[in-house]
């Protein structure tokens, strides 16, 4: 089969020929018909320090991806040949006192589909049946593709009721654009989202109903100003992993104010703890998707109109993913879909 692998602890991706992977008892096998690029899928080929702190080459990469059962172990009864499938990347040990609780997505001991074990940027993906998930087929196969970023925006979202909140969201990436589109299907009153990047800006611009600031031009003092609001935003969905965004959402919060943290910081970064102890604020930090909380409610959100399309800005061929990671790498691009039907 085809496989994008990192093959050397160097810059760079591969297209190789691997062998079909062979389920076990308990594992699913699967055709991928798309994937996604991820953030992290980028910081693997241009190998950076994170990379060489995790990835051991050589691995298939990638853990954004749709696809059909095409084989399954003798003891798998989750699942049948011919069902389309999204997968849970973050595969658990099922021995920890988190996973005992039913808490998985607390697991201590999570390997990382694409990250710590083969991963969906191939023609065929093996993972355990537990971490496949149906998905429903009247949901177009792109928009399937991203659901593992989306419940990254799901997941970071929902922690908090939304509904006639003043929503700010620093990092206008693929999943800060989901993230606010979530919280206007979720009746939040003013969804504000913010970034540098005038291209990622104008597709959270696209998403309806969103006042998008670039905050070289404009200070998060004014927008709540032009918007009428007086005793700054309830809540807080931290994208960027930026500590000067998260230090300014810090000074624009509401007293008992709520913040989502997904974005990764750089090792220290500074904030100002008196303004979080005596404006009372909550800081969660958020990693991956409560399993399978999120995709029961992300998949609701889309069957109910939420519309993450203009988040996708580019579909390829997978032979052309040097193309899609110069994208990504450009700052230039939302979510980049990589076709493994085509001529496979």
């Amino acid at each position: 089969m085809r496989a994008l692998a990192k093959l050397a602890p160097a810059p760079g991706l591969e297209m190789i020929e691997a062998p079909v992977p062979e389920p076990g008892p308990t594992d699913v096998l699967i055709r991928v018909k798309r994937t996604s690029i991820c953030g992290t899928d980028v910081h693997i080929h241009q190998w950076d320090s994170w990379a060489q702190q995790t990835i051991k080459p050589p691995m298939i990469i990638g853990h954004e991806f749709v696809g059909e059962v095409v084989a399954k172990g003798d003891q798998v009864v989750e699942v049948d040949v011919g069902d389309l499938v999204d997968g849970e990347g973050h595969i658990t040990c099922g021995q920890c006192r988190n996973c005992h609780a039913g808490r998985r997505h607390l697991c201590n001991d999570t390997k990382g589909v694409g990250v710590n074990r083969d991963g969906a940027f191939a023609d065929y993906l093996c993972i355990p049946a537990t971490n496949v998930v149906k998905v429903d087929p009247d949901i177009p196969l792109d928009v399937l593709s991203c659901f593992d970023p989306l419940g990254n925006a799901t997941h970071a979202a929902l922690q908090w009721d939304l509904v006639g909140e003043d929503v700010l969201i620093t990092g206008a990436g693929p999943i800060g654009c989901m993230a606010a589109a979530i919280a206007r299907k979720s009746a939040a009153r003013h969804v504000v989202i913010t970034d540098v990047n005038p291209d990622r800006l104008a597709i959270a611009d696209s998403m309806g109903a969103i006042t998008t600031v670039d905050v070289r031009n404009a200070s998060l003092a004014d927008v709540q100003k032009s918007l009428g609001m007086k005793e700054g935003f309830d809540i807080g969905l931290e994208m960027s992993g930026n500590p000067v965004a998260l230090r300014d959402m810090i000074a624009n919060m509401a007293h008992g104010g709520r913040i989502s943290l997904l974005g990764i910081m750089p090792g220290e970064a500074a904030i100002d703890w008196n303004k979080v102890v005596f404006n009372m604020l909550t800081l969660r930090g958020i990693y991956g998707r409560e399993i399978y909380e999120t995709w029961y409610k992300m998949t609701a959100l889309i069957q109910a109109g939420l519309d993450i399309s203009p988040v996708i800005s580019h579909r390829l061929n997978c032979t052309d993913f040097a193309y899609g990671f110069e994208l990504m790498a450009s700052g230039k691009s939302g979510k980049i879909i990589l076709d493994w039907e085509e001529g496979g």
